[in-house]
């Protein structure tokens, strides 16, 4: 099981509560979390009830068939970045990468993010 992120994966549901999500296929012009993320592996995630204010952004872990994603450790959300109990309605289900959990240079090129300033340099080198 890996950690897996990658762009443009982006899946509906129409699951409610605060369990896994059931994902429904791809949007169109994106592909599926088997595709881009593999069954068994694990990935940041992002959830939008579409029409409502509902919203989870996490970390999370594909079941053996991708069919399931377990919001395993949600980060931030509409529930005071407690899961969601989602309500009935289409929800997006997308790979992202959580501000929280990014690295970056400024416009100055320091170094920015939770990571101590060594360690945030030597990723900004890498990169």
């Amino acid at each position: 099981m890996a950690l897996v992120i990658n762009d443009r994966v982006k899946e509906s549901s129409t699951t409610t509560g605060t369990g896994a999500i059931a994902l429904g296929g791809a949007v169109s012009g994106f592909e599926t979390f088997a595709a881009g993320i593999g069954n068994s592996n694990t990935t940041y995630y992002a959830i939008h009830n579409q029409g409502t204010s509902e919203w989870e952004v996490g970390y999370g872990t594909l079941d053996g068939t991708s069919a399931n994603l377990t919001r395993t450790t949600p980060i931030s959300s509409s529930n005071s970045d407690s899961a969601v109990d989602f309500s009935a309605g289409t929800k997006d289900v997308f790979c992202t990468m959580p501000a929280s959990k990014t690295v970056y240079l400024d416009n100055s090129g320091n170094p920015v993010g939770t990571a101590s300033a060594g360690f945030a340099l030597a990723m900004a080198v890498a990169l």
